[in-house]
């Protein structure tokens, strides 16, 4: 990473480690990093809340059992599957949904050739909209299996996720996606691979933001007490990060053509329910008082 007239020159590997064909990419990285920190992150609050076990009477016996275990793999797949389907159904429908190969691009890490062979691509394309919804429906599930109570576990959740969504900005910053307009700003990058403009980096400031939305949950559970379990942390978090979400959504450069022209782009109209539902959890824990 150099600087050019003021600017940020932009062009770093995007694999962390290669070995011969095989390689981890810094998205890749990214993507384990902000899962592994939410991970010991809720694992402390679960245990901290006393939640993490449970007892159970089998065969007139008594047994503890561990909850928090399967939460990971339940978190994973929820928001891997609706990570990747928000994007193909959201962003790109007109692509995914003309021919059955294209659909199975969608379910599959792989991409057809001109050739014909398929060649390993990884998960090319994943919206957090769908991410939040589909981590949503897999606590929902989560919770009728264990037993755990669906609004602490949202809140516990909810409290980890800025980690999360912290690092995966992170990772887009390193493959030069998801880029800002054209500015002047002093602290503008110019990402070398998709042209010599000066621009926002609007990963940059996406993944600085979340950051700081940790410590104003960490703030609230660990200073002011607020309690646990009411849907308050869950409202804080998507709300926070949606609003957010809205208005930084005027600093990027416009991710799919159909969004051009626009009044508000695509993110922007995902990103209002998410907000109104948020502030209607914080109203709602508020009254439960």
């Amino acid at each position: 990473m150099t600087t050019l007239l003021n600017y940020i020159v932009w062009n770093p590997d995007v694999y962390l480690i290669q070995v011969g064909h095989w390689g981890l990419r810094w998205y890749s990285a990214c993507w384990l990093l902000g899962l592994l920190g939410a991970y010991f992150m809720v694992k402390w609050l679960f245990y901290h809340q006393h939640i993490a076990e449970k007892t159970v009477f089998v065969g007139g016996k008594k047994q503890v059992v561990n909850v928090f275990d399967p939460l990971f793999i339940y978190c994973f797949l929820g928001i891997l599957i609706g990570a990747r389907l928000g994007h193909c159904l959201f962003y790109q429908p007109d692509y995914f949904l003309s021919s059955g190969t294209h659909f199975i691009e969608m379910l599959i890490p792989y991409h057809k050739m001109p050739d014909g062979s398929w060649q390993f691509v990884g998960y090319e394309g994943l919206a957090s909209h769908g991410g939040t919804l589909g981590l949503m429906i897999a606590l929902w599930l989560y919770c009728r299996k264990t037993g755990v109570k669906l609004w602490q576990v949202l809140d516990d959740i909810a409290l980890a996720t800025p980690i999360t969504a912290c690092f995966i900005r992170l990772g887009n910053l390193m493959n030069s996606e998801i880029i800002g307009k054209v500015t002047d700003v002093p602290w503008a990058f110019i990402f070398e691979r998709v042209d010599q403009h000066p621009r926002h980096p609007g990963q940059l400031y996406e993944a600085l933001a979340y950051a700081l939305f940790f410590f104003v949950g960490w703030y609230f559970y660990r200073v002011r007490k607020q309690a646990v379990g009411k849907g308050f942390y869950f409202g804080l978090c998507i709300t926070l990060i949606f609003v957010f979400r809205f208005f930084i959504e005027y600093t990027k450069d416009v991710q799919v053509d159909f969004e051009s022209g626009m009044l508000f782009n695509m993110g922007q109209l995902l990103s209002v329910p998410f907000v109104a539902l948020g502030i209607y959890c914080m109203w709602r824990a508020k009254q439960q008082k």
